[in-house]
C-alpha cells in the first residue's frame, strides 16, 4: 500500500499519495521531513498560476528555514512524469540538490521539468480544488522573491494518513 500525507493549510486539505517503487530516496526524504513535522508552520512561498505551487523551505514573511538535511540523488527519469497533480522535489541547477522544498504540478509540465529531470515522488489523490485555490492567489515580489502570495498559503501540519 502506497505512502500517503495529509497536508493541511490554511486553504483546505490536500492528500498526497507516494510511490515509493519509482522514487524510493525522493519518498524516504520526504517522509522524514513529514515525520520530523519539519513542513508544519512553512507557506507555498511561489505561486506561478498555469504551472505549480511551491512550498516546505519558507516560514511567513518569507524568513527561510533552517534544519535541511543533506541533498538527495535525483532519481529522474522515473517513468513518473510531471502532469497536473504530481508532486516532485524541487531543486538548484545541480540535479542533486533537492532537499526539503517540493511542489504540485497544476498543469501538464512534463515538456518543461522531465528533461531537464525534475524528480516526481507522488500525486494528489484528494484536494486538488484547494491546490486551485493556492494558484489563484494574488503575488507579489517579496524579500527578493517573485511570485509570492499576498496573503500566506501555511502549511499547518503534514502528516501520514492510512
Amino acid at each position: 500500500m502506497p505512502a500517503k500525507v495529509l497536508i493541511t493549510t490554511n486553504k483546505g486539505d490536500v492528500t498526497l499519495e507516494l510511490d515509493e517503487a519509482k522514487a524510493p530516496i525522493s519518498v524516504a526524504n520526504f517522509l522524514s521531513y513529514v515525520d520530523d513535522k519539519y513542513y508544519d508552520g512553512t507557506i507555498f512561498h511561489r505561486v506561478i498560476d498555469g504551472f505549480m505551487v511551491q512550498g516546505g523551505g519558507f516560514l511567513p514573511g518569507m524568513k527561510q528555514k533552517g534544519g535541511a538535511k543533506p541533498a538527495i540523488k535525483n532519481e529522474a527519469p522515473n517513468g513518473l512524469s510531471n502532469t497536473r497533480g504530481t508532486v516532485a522535489l524541487a531543486r538548484t541547477s545541480d540535479p542533486d540538490s533537492a532537499t526539503c522544498q517540493f511542489y504540485i504540478n497544476v498543469a501538464d509540465n512534463a515538456g518543461g521539468l522531465d528533461k531537464p529531470r525534475y524528480c516526481v515522488f507522488g500525486k494528489v489523490v484528494a484536494g486538488m480544488d484547494v491546490v486551485d485555490q493556492i494558484k489563484a492567489a494574488r503575488t507579489s515580489t517579496q524579500a527578493g522573491h517573485k511570485d509570492v502570495p499576498v496573503d500566506d498559503v501555511v502549511i499547518e501540519s503534514a502528516r501520514r494518513v492510512d
